[in-house]
C-alpha cells in the first residue's frame, strides 16, 4: 500500500475527531473523539516509520497509546464525577461545578 492511503485515512480520522470534540456536548463522545485523534496520529507515526524502515515511530506510537489509556482513565473519572453531581454528562454544565 502507498503512504498516501495511510495519510488520507489518518486525515479523515483526524477530521472526524476534531469535529467530534468541537460539536459534541456529551462527555463520553468527546473522549471517543480524542481517541480518534490519537489513533490518527498513531497511523501517521507507523506509516512514516515503515517508510523510513526504522522502529522509532512504532515505539513512539506505543507511548501515545499509553498516554491515551491514562487520558481515558482520568477523563472517565471526571465524567463520572460530573454525572454524580449533576445527573448529566453534558459538558456545558461543567462550569457549574466551580466553588
Amino acid at each position: 500500500m502507498l503512504l498516501n492511503q495511510f495519510l488520507l485515512l489518518s486525515a479523515v480520522l483526524f477530521a472526524i475527531g476534531v469535529y467530534g470534540v468541537l460539536a459534541r456536548r456529551n462527555g463520553v463522545l468527546v473522549l471517543m473523539s480524542i481517541e480518534l485523534i490519537l489513533n490518527a496520529v498513531n497511523i501517521n507515526l507507523v506509516a512514516f516509520s515503515a517508510l523510513r524502515e526504522t522502529v522509532g515511530g512504532e515505539v513512539f506510537a506505543l507511548f501515545v497509546i499509553a498516554v491515551a489509556a491514562a487520558e481515558v482513565g482520568v477523563g472517565l473519572a471526571m465524567v463520572l464525577l460530573l454525572y454524580r453531581n449533576r445527573r448529566s454528562i453534558d459538558l456545558t454544565e461543567i462550569d457549574l461545578m466551580r466553588g
